[in-house]
């Protein structure tokens, strides 16, 4: 397979698996937001949990950015991950902040 092949393949993984995070994310907010704190709510803190070591092993590189820049010189933020320049760019500031609310929600629900 050539260069482009590897990494319209890894382009599908990153951007599916962001799909995923986005679902779990958004169920976590709805979670908190309607006092639903159950199981899936904390293993979406656990996914994120793992996340944030992935993150923090490959120096807060996704370890797709780092297997896709074998097969690219883009100085684009989007080179890896099927979105939008702009949400790929601050992808990890928007999700971030959204975590952040979904922190605060719970430990307000769980002190009630």
């Amino acid at each position: 397979m050539k260069n482009e092949g590897k990494l319209r393949v890894i382009k599908t993984v990153h951007t599916a698996i962001w799909f995923f995070f986005n679902v779990v994310i958004f169920y976590m907010l709805y979670a908190v937001i309607t006092n639903k704190i159950d199981r899936w709510l904390w293993i979406g803190y656990g996914l994120f949990i793992l996340e944030g070591i992935i993150l923090l092993v490959f120096k807060f590189f996704c370890p797709l950015t780092v297997l896709a820049r074998r097969y690219s010189d883009s100085a684009k933020a989007n080179f890896d991950i099927y979105l939008p320049d702009w949400l790929a760019k601050y992808n990890k500031t928007i999700y971030t902040s959204i975590l952040g609310v979904i922190i605060v929600i719970t430990l307000v629900r769980l002190l009630k």
